[in-house]
């Protein structure tokens, strides 16, 4: 009988080393999905990037570079709450046609089309990402 109820207490104990191991482990993978889920994934900041990057880098034509320069707008329209995705756009040189009357500076975040491209023109994209995010913040257009 005595061997018995030390049977029994030995396999409660193992029982309940099972449930707090258990419970440890679903804590866990709890934590871990909220602190995943504020991060991108990889694919997700390829699509994101994508967006910009299929424009090219060097003899773009100015319809191109419109092109791009609309999907800016696009983009910094429907991320409008979220800072992070916000694309700016630097244009250097004089091949531009102010569509606005009062352009945005260089650093601003753009909203709607400020300068068209000519589309005689070729032009040179550069795509700057954010160290932290992977996420392309900045296009320079010269």
């Amino acid at each position: 009988m005595e061997n018995a109820s030390k049977a029994l207490i030995i396999a409660g104990a193992i029982l309940l080393a099972i449930l707090i191991i258990s419970l440890g482990i679903m804590i866990y993978n709890q934590a871990s999905g909220v602190v995943n889920n504020n991060a991108m994934t990889e694919v997700e900041i390829s699509s994101f990037n994508q967006k910009f990057t299929q424009y090219g880098t060097s003899n773009v034509r100015g319809a191109q570079v419109n092109a791009l320069l609309q999907a800016v707008v696009n983009n910094n329209i429907s991320n409008s709450n979220d800072t992070s995705k916000q694309v700016k756009v630097t244009l250097t040189g004089s091949n531009w046609s102010v569509v606005s009357a009062s352009p945005a500076t260089n650093s601003a975040v753009w909203t709607k089309m400020q300068c068209e491209a000519l589309t005689g023109k070729t032009y040179t994209i550069t795509y700057e990402p954010d160290t932290t995010t992977g996420l392309i913040t900045l296009i320079s257009v010269h």
